[in-house]
């Protein structure tokens, strides 16, 4: 057998609140690892999946079948035709259920390992599909709003209709994202089964507008724009009620001043865009709001050009 190839791959900001399914941001600081190494025997097999604490996850199976890390990686070995197999160890650092792309970021990390195993690699954007088989397992839809970002890096944008071409957008100049996770969990295939199954024509119409401004605002570097348009008519209001510090984290970034604060995903993670200046305030705002309601949390700061995906170790 070959030694271990060790890739990260960045936890997520999915929908970007404007964006539902088609927008999302990668985050520096946070995110999973797999290691990979050729075996002589067929198929992918995992050898160990570790939790945040570093022991054995009690919780995510090790069935390759079940398993957003080896399915990605099936996908992608299967497809190059490559002879035997392979071995890998997932390693969480992002946690299960947060709204931060935890699926995605073992399956980006999966198939980033697995690439660098094969005599002839993929370019990196060629992966994006075989990344999508297994975040498609785990939420249920097909949707790359954490899977493009978190292995591209920085904001992307990636409409299913462009599949399986995604977009790196620009971003705005001296802004920081702030992300908050409560110490809670919402499963994102049951949150997205909750959603309403068609809207007025009047909601569709507005959020298509606050996402055409908010994408030209990032173009422009109009931070005034973005204020206004940095807003989720349509979803959070569907889904906020499964956090229950959500208004008041949000209320709390709002007065510090933010350009703009939502669900992350599908919950319960909350971010929040703001001057650079002003991030470590907002993020300490943030927390403040949500312990005052009984529930735990940590926080990050990010660039909104924080590296996607990457080999860290062969």
């Amino acid at each position: 057998m070959s030694e271990w190839v060790t890739a990260f791959a960045p936890a997520s900001i999915g929908n970007v609140a404007v964006g539902f399914d088609m927008l999302g941001l990668a985050l520096d600081g946070v995110g999973d690892r797999v290691a990979a190494r050729r075996t002589d025997s067929e198929g992918v097999r995992i050898a160990e999946v570790r939790g945040l604490d570093g022991g054995l996850h009690p919780y995510l199976s090790v069935d390759p079948e079940s398993n957003t890390a080896s399915i990605a990686a099936k996908s992608l070995w299967d497809a190059a035709g490559q002879g035997g197999g392979i071995e890998i160890k997932v390693l969480k650092g992002v946690p299960l259920q947060s709204g931060m792309g935890s699926s995605a970021a073992s399956a980006v990390a999966a198939v980033v390992a697995a690439n660098a195993l094969l005599d002839d690699p993929l370019e990196v954007e060629a992966l994006l599909p075989h990344a999508l088989a297994g975040e498609q397992f785990a939420s249920g839809g097909l949707h790359a709003d954490n899977v493009a970002p978190s292995l591209l890096g920085g904001l992307i944008l990636c409409p299913q209709v462009l599949f399986p071409d995604v977009i790196r957008m620009p971003v705005p100049s001296g802004v920081s994202a702030v992300l908050l996770h409560p110490d809670l969990q919402v499963n994102t295939a049951h949150a997205r089964r909750g959603l309403a199954r068609s809207y007025p024509m009047q909601d569709w119409l507005a959020q298509q507008g606050l996402l055409a401004g908010f994408v030209l605002a990032c173009a422009r570097d109009d931070l005034d724009l973005i204020g206004k348009t940095l807003r989720d008519t349509v979803v959070e209001p569907q889904r906020k009620g499964a956090v229950a510090c959500f208004d008041a984290v949000k209320r709390a970034a709002e007065k510090v001043g933010v350009l703009g604060c939502s669900l992350s995903g599908s919950g319960p993670s909350i971010f929040a865009l703001c001057l650079e200046s002003r991030a470590r305030n907002v993020a300490s705002s943030m927390e403040q709001a949500c312990r005052a309601h009984g529930i735990g949390c940590q926080s990050w700061i990010s660039s909104l050009s924080a590296p996607g995906a990457r080999v860290e170790a062969r």
